[in-house]
């Protein structure tokens, strides 16, 4: 039985900006053929930069990159010519109609004649734009013009579909319908996509295996149900009335561990978590604990593991204190050779 080779591969993906700024930190992915793989993390973290090396955009400062079989340093042409791309930005001409973008597109990789009407005429249906494909892109909404944004990157039928964080700025009803198409796409056309967010439900929802990204470097590998199963028991989470101090901090941690059961305690200003192999019985001694320390309570949730509780395992930190204050990227130890920065 044969193996189809992956449709990307990273390696030790190495990239530093000027000022000594370490955006990618030994990043590497593996992507399988007909599958989504997301890239999840916060603002900052190296996912786009990611992105834009293995669509062409930018070269590492070292590491290596296989995209649909073509390597991306030695040979960009191949690989921009059997891969899509959605950017966070729209790349529409906003002046133009829909269906004059999708024509434009299909010309610049070679798509003519009858085949390029039909293609053009086939993706407007399907992205439920066929009245609005006579309109100018300016009078879209939000939605309707990353559906088109989309379908731009498909016109060519590529092999890769790159989806850089595709719903960001979209209303609940709009990322909802986008999640639908993007599920409908793997499955249906048996796309490879990548797939990049900052949503923990859009990961968890679309992705077969998901790669946490902290730091430029990935933490931790898996599909969802596989990285969630790691954190056996359940979650504890408690809102303090007050942030403690250092000292007050450390014995409370200290109080919290002494039971059997729970474990891998952490402190955040107000927020307190922990591990339990049964939450709910834990509880009463949590709540025993913190009075005991004179330590006034919020409020106390239970909760089956998520991903953010595997974020906070592996990065040290809450996924949404990361995003809300992003560290773009690391100060380099060195200074390192930044002649690869994107041209």
């Amino acid at each position: 039985m044969t193996t189809s080779p992956p449709a990307v591969q990273a390696r030790d993906l190495m990239k530093t900006y000027p000022g000594d700024v370490r955006a990618l930190d030994g990043m590497g992915v593996t992507v399988a053929a007909g599958t989504v793989f997301g890239l999840l993390g916060p603002n900052g973290a190296g996912k786009s930069t990611t992105v834009k090396i293995l669509t062409t955009l930018a070269r590492p400062d070292s590491g290596t990159a296989v995209v649909a079989g073509h390597d991306a340093l030695r040979h960009p042409d191949r690989v921009r010519r059997a891969i899509g791309v959605v950017a966070q930005r729209s790349g529409a001409d906003p002046v133009a109609t829909g269906r004059e973008n999708l024509l434009l597109q299909g010309r610049l990789y070679g798509v003519r004649g009858a085949d390029l009407n039909r293609r053009a005429d086939e993706l407007l249906a399907r992205f439920d734009l066929a009245e609005a494909g006579k309109r100018q892109v300016r009078t879209y909404s939000g939605g309707m013009q990353r559906r088109l944004d989309v379908a731009l990157g498909l016109m060519h039928r590529p092999e890769v579909l790159f989806l850089d964080e595709p719903t960001t700025g979209l209303d609940p009803e709009a990322r909802t319908a986008m999640w639908e198409e993007i599920g409908r796409l793997a499955g249906d056309e048996g796309l490879t996509i990548l797939l990049t967010t900052h949503y923990l439900e859009e990961a968890d929802r679309l992705a077969e295996r998901i790669a946490i990204v902290d730091r430029g470097r990935v933490v931790a590998e898996g599909t969802p149900d596989e990285l969630k199963g790691e954190l056996h028991g359940d979650a504890v989470h408690v809102e303090l009335r007050e942030a403690p101090d250092a000292v007050d901090g450390t014995l409370i941690r200290t109080a919290l561990a002494e039971f059997a059961g729970v474990r891998e305690v952490a402190l955040d200003g107000r927020r307190l978590s922990a591990r339990a192999d049964d939450g709910p019985a834990a509880v009463p001694h949590v709540l025993t604990a913190l009075e005991q320390q004179g330590v006034a309570v919020a409020s106390v949730t239970v909760a089956r593991p998520s991903l953010d509780d595997v974020y906070l395992r592996y990065a040290g930190r809450r996924f949404a204190d990361a995003d809300a204050a992003p560290e773009a990227a690391v100060p380099a130890p060195v200074p390192a050779n930044t002649s690869g920065a994107a041209r």
